[in-house]
């Protein structure tokens, strides 16, 4: 575990798959990356949810959650986030219950709030709208770039097709509130049917996880993060743009509860350390285009090496799309991301920070982590 006074720590994986690697592969990679920075000294690893990518394995974390928590003994582990509109509120208790009972104050369960827009003009829960006249700008020493206009107003074909697939419809979003709710009633035994019958969700009951809500913008998940006294992930990684605004929203709102007497903020960062920056650098190839994948809306491609990498381009708008999450990645040696770290700590006066790495090779992106910890005084 972290030293007391150093800022925590925490993994989170996608379970990228590399070029040349198979989805197994990349789930195996997930496990020793685990044990690894369990051994390094993190505080938490939590897992992503992406559905209908090539490049990422990671679209089961209930799963995978059981999984690297057998491959572990001390490391917290949990999901970051748990989309509830792609499942029942029992279906996720039931789950993490699981998990919660055979590894007690362990568990970690993130609620994310992602679904398909009421109407076709409409943007998705989380997805930036086009931009505005808005230039980037500097807060005590960090980049908040200007928002980017991700998707336009119509999803793409594959997250219409996945939210077919899923069972999603239009404005199913809007039950996330009363989801969360439902969900955290099955562990305290609080829940209720609309007629008042108690509901025993076995093994949830009395093996409550640690819940979070996380969010990218300063809307209904920050603001409800805050209402229930619950703990807050906000995207530095994902949506750059909108995190000081999201934390001041959650803020703003927050209520002690019994699980928080004060505001608790983890904020995520895109991180590569190598050994020097050049070497870093040589590694950083092939994120443009990998990153370029989700932000347009087709899906992550398998992670390219740096040398298939100067083989690829990207036209002029598609570097425009994708500049924020460029601009904002941390990528050198460790005292020049440790540096960049402790900025965005200050910025945003996070009580964690959450670093996800992407590399072709999976021994450069555990190397990532260490060299990381180590500057970092885990």
């Amino acid at each position: 575990m972290p030293k007391p006074s150093v800022t925590p720590l925490s993994v989170l994986d996608l379970s990228p798959v590399s070029a040349g690697q198979t989805p197994g592969d990349a789930l195996r990679s997930t496990l020793a990356l685990a044990a690894a920075a369990e051994a390094s000294g993190y505080s938490r690893y939590w897992l992503a949810e992406h559905h209908l990518n090539t490049g990422v394995a990671g679209s089961a974390p209930h799963i995978l959650a059981g999984l690297v928590a057998s491959a572990t003994t001390t490391i917290r582990v949990g999901t970051a986030a748990t989309l509830l509109g792609n499942y029942r509120p029992l279906q996720i208790a039931e789950s993490i219950g699981t998990l919660a009972a055979v590894f007690p104050d362990r568990v970690d369960l993130g609620f994310g709030r992602s679904g398909p827009p009421k109407s076709p003009s409409e943007p998705a829960p989380g997805v930036v709208p086009a931009a505005e006249a808005v230039s980037d700008r500097v807060v005590d020493g960090l980049l908040i770039p200007a928002p980017r206009p991700i998707f336009g107003a119509v999803l793409p074909r594959k997250f219409r097709l996945q939210g077919e697939l899923l069972g999603r419809f239009p404005g199913d979003a809007d039950n996330f509130e009363n989801d969360i709710q439902d969900i955290i009633g099955f562990f305290t035994g609080e829940y209720r049917t609309k007629h008042g019958e108690e509901v025993t969700a076995t093994p949830a009951l009395g093996h409550a996880p640690q819940f979070w809500v996380h969010g990218s913008t300063a809307g209904p998940s920050a603001r409800l993060a805050g209402k229930l006294g619950l703990p807050f992930g906000a995207n530095y990684h994902v949506a750059p743009a909108g995190v000081l605004d999201s934390i001041a929203e959650y803020r703003a709102h927050f209520e002690p509860s019994a699980a928080l007497r004060e505001p608790h903020v983890i904020v995520s960062a895109d991180v590569l350390v190598a050994p020097d920056e050049r070497q870093a650098q040589r590694l950083a190839r092939g994120y443009e285009h990998w990153v370029h994948g989700i932000r347009s809306g087709h899906g992550a491609i398998p992670y390219p090496s740096p040398d298939d990498a100067l083989e690829l381009t990207l036209d002029a708008e598609a570097k425009d799309l994708i500049k924020d999450r460029l601009d904002t990645r941390f990528v050198g040696d460790p005292h020049q991301v440790s540096e960049g770290l402790r900025t965005l700590q200050r910025a945003t006066g996070a009580q964690e920070l959450l670093i996800t790495t992407i590399a072709h090779d999976p021994a450069d992106r555990q190397n990532s982590y260490q060299l990381l910890a180590e500057a970092w005084g885990l």
